[in-house]
């Protein structure tokens, strides 16, 4: 019998981008369970707290029956153990971005040797999206729609 392939896909998600949910519906494609986990990082300061970016992920993928949403604290390996994920996925958009994606990656296998990293390029019209610059185009009143889902715009503009 083959092995349940289930999958991770953690982020700060601060907010969750078009480009986001390209890549978490890629990697719900290749497995059979599918968490995706927003990181409590207390070091950044986020626009939205850990319990909202998990309410818009969950209302954005809604539609995705085998996804699970949640957060954690802590080494990602460790989470990874206690859900008994055995695939990392993480979204690449630039060289910039694979340099330090690669090295975590590193780190991350030299902890747990029994989990593979996949790496997942988004579809091209989301390959500059990211959430630092979703937040300065709409903290200065700019339109980020076909950029994040409604509900992720509605809760940008009642931020600013």
């Amino acid at each position: 019998m083959p092995k349940k392939m289930i999958g991770l896909y953690p982020g700060s998600f601060d907010p969750v981008t078009n480009g986001h949910l390209d890549i978490a519906k890629r990697a719900y494609d290749i497995c059979d369970e599918m968490h995706i986990a927003v990181v409590a990082n207390p070091s950044k300061k986020a626009l939205f707290p850990v319990e909202e970016r998990v309410e818009l992920l969950k209302k954005t993928t809604k539609h995705l029956p085998k996804v699970v949403i949640s957060s954690f604290n802590g080494l990602l390996v460790d989470y990874a153990k206690e859900i008994n994920a055995n695939i990392i996925f993480r979204g690449l958009r630039a060289v910039s971005d694979f340099e330090f994606e690669f090295q975590m990656a590193l780190i991350n296998r030299s902890l747990h040797p029994k989990i593979e990293v996949v790496f997942l390029v988004p579809n091209e019209k989301f390959i500059f999206l990211s959430s630092s610059s979703i937040k300065e185009v709409a903290k200065l009143g700019g339109n980020v729609r076909g950029f994040v889902p409604a509900v992720v715009e509605k809760a940008l503009r009642r931020v600013f």
